[in-house]
């Protein structure tokens, strides 16, 4: 794959917009993938009734019809792609399935492209809030040997 590659995080936030907006106005190469992590409905019930400490369901998805999940992801991916057009991006789209956390998905698929930044949006919690949740992009720029452009949330 030819240099000068960058991956947008996106999930359909404000924050991942804003984050589009400025790769658009402030880097100079324009050839962009903007990814869209999403997690199987049979994992997110399993982690959800683990959290919970009911039993997991028995649960698993027919093979014929498409996770709801990986239907929702490539919506917000789609708008992503949208949106990066409209910024002057050369775009192209993925959706990568995450197997432990949002933010490694994000790093291997950095690692799969071999891009050379990361651009990311952050909900920009601070204090005890943010010891307690610690956010994608944080997890994204301690885990990425390669550049990461964190893009903080709007007034």
């Amino acid at each position: 794959m030819p240099a000068d590659l960058i991956l947008i995080a996106y999930d359909g936030s404000d924050n991942a917009k804003r984050a589009i907006e400025y790769a658009g106005r402030f880097l100079t190469t324009k050839r962009a993938i903007v990814v869209t992590a999403w997690e199987p409905m049979v994992r997110q019930a399993a982690r959800m009734s683990g959290l919970s400490g009911v039993m997991q369901p028995e649960w698993v998805a027919d093979d014929e019809t498409e996770d709801v999940a990986l239907t929702d992801a490539k919506a917000i991916n789609d708008e992503g792609i949208r949106l990066a057009g409209e910024a002057g991006l050369e775009v192209e789209g993925h959706c990568a399935e995450c197997t432990t956390a949002i933010w490694s998905a994000i790093v291997e698929k950095a690692d799969d492209l071999d891009v050379d930044i990361i651009v990311t949006g952050t909900r920009g919690t601070t204090g005890l809030r943010s010891l307690l949740q610690s956010s994608v992009a944080d997890h994204v720029l301690r885990h990425s040997h390669r550049p990461v452009l964190i893009v903080p949330p709007g007034k």
